[in-house]
């Protein structure tokens, strides 16, 4: 047979890191829930017209065409989505007649990018979104409970501390009309660099690319280099002394969400005021989250406010989500070693055989367990105990059952502890029945989870 060729930026765990990512994934869900957010699933492909319709992604994106196409074209003009927020907006238009509105959803799938894959950054990847879409009109207070529901989801997790940088679309352009930019949107891009090239860098493009003088160039970059803890960042910008009507709405804006959010959850989030977001259809305020001391791998959660994504021409359907890379954040935590899971299987027991004759009171006894929610499986073959014993520790199962007409029992094969049991009410402890995922990192502190 020929070697298989693995394909970079399409990664497929071995078990035990499929088990970390579900663990993200149902906690995600379970937290989306606890705040009335209702999960859907869109289609994996859209036309191109409406992804390519904002921001600067058309590089990136899979054209879906058929191989063997006789008499018709075959481009179908679809493509593989590259996030879940474009397909969310075309949902919201499809299906606005039977929705209630503000509709918070959430929506865990798969998306597909083709980027240079390296650590963090892959071409099919796992996303968790959540978002609120108004009819009309949004309530700002939906841009703090963006940060509030992601930064609640994230100190569940078994990962180390994270940051939500939040800044302001109004802000910074309001800004940088302020300093003269006659092209917004190309200031904001070439800021988005800033992580990437470094400050010589951005200085130069924002005057070669965005068209800024060499004192506005270095406002904005002053702008850039803002980050305050609280609302304290909107002394440090009007001491810049550019003056804007939409900058003065920007700063109020941003104000309200650190304080809001800091209110309910203390120190989630910081004023970051070189986050930029590369994808135009941002409005208002906008999001990234990096785990401290891992930052330069990227952010694990960005999104923001988006007034016109969602328009059919009568009604305007202005919404704000945030999403969390799934697939980048267990990247981090597999590639990096921070986490270590109890065991690789679902099964808490493994049902010895004694004889294939007796195979059917195994079968029995590990039906009358998974009645009651433990996971079990019986032994693939009648070999010795011992050997029986060595097949459950291989596969990280911590308890063999044996079957026995004068009376089963189970035994701990981590302590040697064996005792007297009954299917039809033995248990084992409550950190045994699931897979456990734990920090290993010495900057976390936090208990196993299920």
């Amino acid at each position: 047979m020929a070697r298989v060729q693995k394909l970079s930026g399409f990664p497929e765990w071995l078990p035990d890191g499929q088990v970390v990512q579900q663990l993200v994934e149902d906690t995600a869900r379970r937290v989306f829930e606890l705040h009335g957010f209702s999960g859907i699933e869109t289609r994996a492909v859209e036309p191109l017209e409406q992804m390519l319709r904002k921001g600067e992604i058309d590089k990136e994106v899979y054209v879906l065409r058929r191989l063997q196409a006789e008499g018709e074209d075959p481009d179908a003009g679809l493509g593989l989505h590259f996030d879940l927020t474009v397909p969310f907006a075309r949902y919201v238009l499809e299906h606005a007649g039977h929705l209630d509105f503000p509709f918070k959803r959430y929506q865990i799938q798969k998306v597909w990018r083709g980027e240079r894959p390296q650590e963090g950054r892959f071409r099919e990847f796992t996303q968790a979104d959540i978002d609120v879409v108004g009819r009309d009109v949004l309530s700002f207070h939906h841009e703090v409970e963006m940060a509030v529901v992601m930064s609640a989801l994230l100190a569940e997790l078994p990962i180390p501390a994270a940051v939500i940088q939040v800044n302001n679309r109004k802000l910074a352009e309001g800004f940088y009309r302020g300093v003269g930019a006659s092209d917004t949107a190309a200031v904001l891009r070439v800021i988005d660099k800033l992580d990437k090239v470094g400050a010589e860098v951005v200085l130069r493009l924002l005057v070669e690319e965005a068209g800024l003088t060499p004192e506005g160039a270095q406002r904005c970059l002053d702008l850039a280099q803002i980050r305050t803890p609280d609302s304290s960042f909107a002394a440090e910008v009007r001491a810049l002394g550019v003056a804007d009507e939409l900058l003065d709405e920007g700063i109020d804006e941003l104000a309200a969400v650190v304080d809001g959010v800091n209110a309910r959850r203390p120190g989630a989030v910081v004023a970051d005021l070189r986050i930029a977001r590369g994808l135009d259809y941002y409005t208002g305020t906008v999001y990234e989250t990096q785990l401290l001391g891992y930052e330069s791998v990227g952010s694990i959660a960005s999104g923001g406010r988006y007034d016109s994504l969602a328009s059919d021409g009568r009604q305007t359907f202005p919404g704000v989500g945030i999403s969390l890379g799934v697939t980048r954040l267990v990247s981090i935590l597999l590639g990096r070693g921070l986490v270590e899971v109890s065991r690789p299987v679902p099964s808490a027991v493994l049902v010895a055989v004694v004889d294939e004759d007796a195979r059917p009171a195994s079968e029995q006894v590990a039906a009358d367990l998974r009645s009651r929610g433990i996971a079990c499986e019986v032994a693939p073959k009648a070999d010795k105990f011992g050997k029986q014993i060595k097949y459950a520790d291989r596969r990280g199962i911590p308890f063999v059952w044996f079957p026995d007409p004068a009376g089963d029992s189970v035994k701990d094969i981590r302590s040697g502890e064996q005792v007297p049991s009954d299917a039809a009410s033995w248990a084992p402890p409550t950190e045994d029945r699931h897979p456990t995922v734990r920090p290993v990192s010495p900057d976390t502190s936090q208990e196993a989870r299920p």
